[in-house]
């Protein structure tokens, strides 16, 4: 399978996620945009890298909320034929934007994290000199996508569906 070819596999997972959580508005107004993230989900999808064939993934994420219930720390934990792939962050969010720290701890790749909360969920920008990406995440009741995109690294993309419990 060619990179293009792999990468169009993630594509399509991803149009596949989209599909799944489409015309889907994230939850009522809650006291913070992280509340329906909280919590344990497993679920699965694909990762795409540059110098080897796409793989499918077994993951499971937790989602915690701190005290103050404006910051949110996510570990996500992948499982692949060839590997591992684990990503923590903290992010802070005030009055809808978010900014934090993002963390592949397995690569040892790390940057900085900005974004938005969207009315589906929330679309995270990392950057910094070992990595760029962009991440989106869309929640909808007891489902949800991820979908990371890389830019300068080993990694071409990820793309997971879990479910919450």
């Amino acid at each position: 399978m060619t990179g293009i070819s792999k990468w169009k596999s993630l594509t399509i997972a991803g149009a596949l996620a989209a599909v799944v959580f489409a015309g889907n508005e994230a939850s009522a107004v809650t006291a913070s945009p992280f509340a329906p993230l909280i919590g344990r989900w497993t679920g699965a999808g694909m990762i795409g890298y540059k110098a080897s064939p796409a793989e499918k993934v077994k993951c499971r994420a937790t989602y915690l909320l701190t005290d103050a219930e404006d910051e949110l720390k996510q570990t996500i934990r992948c499982a692949t034929p060839g590997g591992a792939v684990e990503i923590v962050s903290n992010v802070k969010e005030t009055d809808g934007k978010l900014s934090g720290h993002w963390k592949e701890t397995i690569r040892n790749f790390e940057g900085d994290l900005t974004g938005e909360v969207t009315p589906k969920g929330f679309h995270v920008v990392i950057q910094s000199s070992d990595v760029a990406a962009n991440m989106d995440i869309v929640v909808n009741k007891d489902k949800q996508a991820v979908e990371i995109q890389f830019t300068n690294s080993s990694l071409i993309g990820m793309t997971l569906v879990m479910t919450k419990g």
